[in-house]
């Protein structure tokens, strides 16, 4: 599966061999976005179309669009496990934060490196 980003806003996109269409869905909003083309230009063009179309679309209505992903959240782990992950980054030189943000982005990029 093949993923694409407009302003922030993710999509995945997969090929209809048979109907000879590319289709994409925004999946880093709650609000269901789908779009299509038939070559890649077309696609992107799509994409930029529904995102503008929704963020107008919220405007007219007074509703506040839902973004992508605001960089924060919280994650539970054991004790043991935060007192590691505290020592490894002090070992570091870096915050827990700066850590964890470092070995999430390297584990999203496909680049798992053990600590």
């Amino acid at each position: 599966m093949t993923t694409m980003t407009h302003d922030g806003y993710l999509a995945t996109v997969e090929l209809d061999e048979a109907a000879g269409l590319f289709h994409g869905e925004v999946i880093n909003t709650r609000d269901v976005l789908t779009f299509q083309g038939r070559t890649p230009d077309e696609l992107k063009t799509a994409f930029a179309d529904t995102i503008a179309d929704y963020l107008d679309w919220c405007r007219e209505r007074g509703k506040t669009p839902d973004k992508p992903f605001s960089g924060t959240f919280s994650v539970r782990v054991a004790p043991e496990v935060h007192r590691r992950a505290a020592a490894a980054a002090a070992r570091e030189g870096k915050s827990l934060n700066g850590f964890v943000a470092e070995l999430l982005d390297r584990a999203s990029l496909g680049k798992h490196e053990a600590v």
